[in-house]
């Protein structure tokens, strides 16, 4: 019988109990093993039968955790992500992999060194709703796409200056949060950019870091608007997408975070599903208007691919190289809003 790779979680803020631990407790084959929190006793609450460790060196003393995952703000991803590699251990890092594609650089180089795995927490691959736009894709019924526009739209009025990731401190703003995800969604469709333009920004009065950005990728032959603000009452529509032959449109977004936090569970029925009225629409040109079934999402994927990289039996769907890509546009993109001109991407 196959022991359970055994897993150890850095942080439990929102991303280390919503995204990381639950989905790794829920994912056949892995063992949440031990979670690193410094202060506080909601990890023990919350996983009365896991180790509490309160810091990093503790959990790497014991060598039988073969995985870690750094779920902590995004300006010490890097230093953590690090130590842990020099010891040894492979790491999944939530995203932002880092804040410099220098930084993502140095990690993939000390991975490697020590031959073990990096990659990137990019389970919003694994949303339904992206899943089922793949599948749109492949089947042709679009014709050959020329543009693809992605929203993830919020609303909170007021900046939330005492959390780090508004405070204005290194690592924060929405660029670098939902920003990840999306030029993540778009690189994986379309490859490489042949250039980026962007426009950053704080809308919201009183901000102290971006809460709103326009970031325009020309690939060969797609043009990608991906969009994001904190400012939407009303969201806009999370894809639209035009080909020779149709268009494809989605609105709302995927159920599986707001079901975590509201303490769903993945085997309960119907988890990440969505309600007919959320369903895409496909327009063929000459053909009736037709309803496109969401695909359920379930993020335990992403645990399970990177799972059986570890042991030797399959390949990592989220490479280093494609973090790293993800790392440097976001570094291109404020590059642009800074300096209001379109920059080449190279690779």
């Amino acid at each position: 019988m196959t022991r359970d790779l055994r897993v150890g979680v850095i942080g439990f803020g929102l991303a280390g109990r919503i995204f990381h631990s639950a989905v790794i407790a829920a994912t056949p084959g892995l063992e949440l093993a031990c979670i690193v929190q410094r202060r506080g006793d909601e990890a023990a609450q919350a996983h009365p039968d896991v180790q509490i460790c309160r810091s990093i060196e503790e959990m790497l003393r014991d060598n039988s955790i073969r995985l870690v995952v750094v779920a902590t703000p995004s300006y010490s991803h890097f230093e953590i992500a690090m130590h842990c590699l020099y010891a040894g251990r492979n790491v999944l890092i939530d995203k932002p992999f880092t804040l410099t594609s220098d930084e993502a650089r140095q990690l993939i180089d000390e991975a490697r060194k020590h031959g073990v795995l990096v990659t990137a927490y990019q389970n919003r691959r694994w949303d339904g709703d992206f899943v089922t736009l793949q599948q749109v894709l492949a089947s042709g019924e679009l014709g050959r796409v020329v543009s693809y526009e992605s929203h993830f739209d919020r609303f909170r009025e007021a900046p939330r200056l005492d959390v780090w990731r508004e405070s204005g401190g290194p690592g924060g703003g929405i660029l670098f949060d939902l920003g990840s995800h999306l030029i993540d969604q778009a690189a994986v469709l379309f490859g490489n950019p042949e250039s980026v333009w962007a426009d950053v920004r704080i809308d919201r009065d009183g901000g102290a870091v971006d809460d709103a950005f326009d970031v325009l990728l020309k690939f060969d032959g797609v043009t990608a608007l991906l969009r994001s603000t904190l400012t939407a009452a009303t969201p806009g529509p999370r894809f639209v997408v035009h080909g020779t032959k149709g268009s494809f449109v989605k609105w709302g977004l995927d159920p599986q975070e707001d079901a975590l936090k509201a303490g769903a569970k993945f085997d309960d029925p119907g988890f990440g599903e969505e309600p007919e009225s959320h369903w895409g629409e496909l327009h063929v040109a000459g053909e009736p208007v037709r309803k496109i079934k969401t695909a359920a999402g379930d993020y335990r994927g992403i645990y399970a691919n990177v799972r059986d990289a570890v042991l030797g039996k399959a390949k990592l769907e989220v490479t280093p190289e494609q973090a790293w890509r993800t790392t440097r546009l976001i570094e291109l993109a404020r590059l642009s809003s800074g300096e209001g001109r379109r920059l080449r991407f190279k690779h």
